[in-house]
């Protein structure tokens, strides 16, 4: 019951994440979102500024903080909400989270079975591929089934 709870977990949020995914975003631009936005509805820094109740210089930094990438979430929300705008922040994965899963518990498997192959290579009692495939389809299995605090 605890495995599929997880399997479900992991299920809904590749589900959640998949409109992030498929979603046509556009680059930011180089002086940032607050900037460009600021600049398209023609509104001043100081006028921004004023409806942050910071000075001028306060924003001039917010905003070279955001072209940075050092700005943080509460400051970008702040400037978010002072620009009428709303804030989405997500982490988009670049393949399914079922799938990295996948991939990771397959390399994890191999690096588990690697010792044991070459050794049994050395002594003369090397294992045919297909059998080697099944072995590590089985710890892929395993590995995936089981905690996955193993995988990492």
């Amino acid at each position: 019951m605890k495995n599929q709870l997880r399997d479900l977990q992991l299920q809904q949020t590749d589900a959640s994440l998949a409109s992030w995914k498929a979603a046509p975003l556009a680059s930011r631009p180089p002086l940032g979102w607050v900037r460009a936005i600021r600049d398209a509805m023609g509104m001043s820094g100081a006028a921004l500024a004023r409806r942050l109740d910071m000075s001028t210089a306060g924003l001039r930094k917010l905003e070279a903080a955001e072209a940075n990438d050092v700005i943080t979430l509460a400051s970008l929300r702040k400037l978010a909400q002072a620009l009428d705008c709303e804030l989405h922040y997500a982490l988009v994965p670049r393949t399914s989270l079922a799938q990295h899963l996948q991939e990771r518990a397959e390399a994890v498997a191999k690096a588990q079975l690697s010792p044991i192959k070459h050794s049994m290579a050395l002594e003369d009692q090397s294992v045919q591929d297909p059998w080697n495939k099944l072995q590590t389809q089985a710890v892929v299995k395993d590995l995936l089934e089981g905690s996955r605090r193993e995988l990492w």
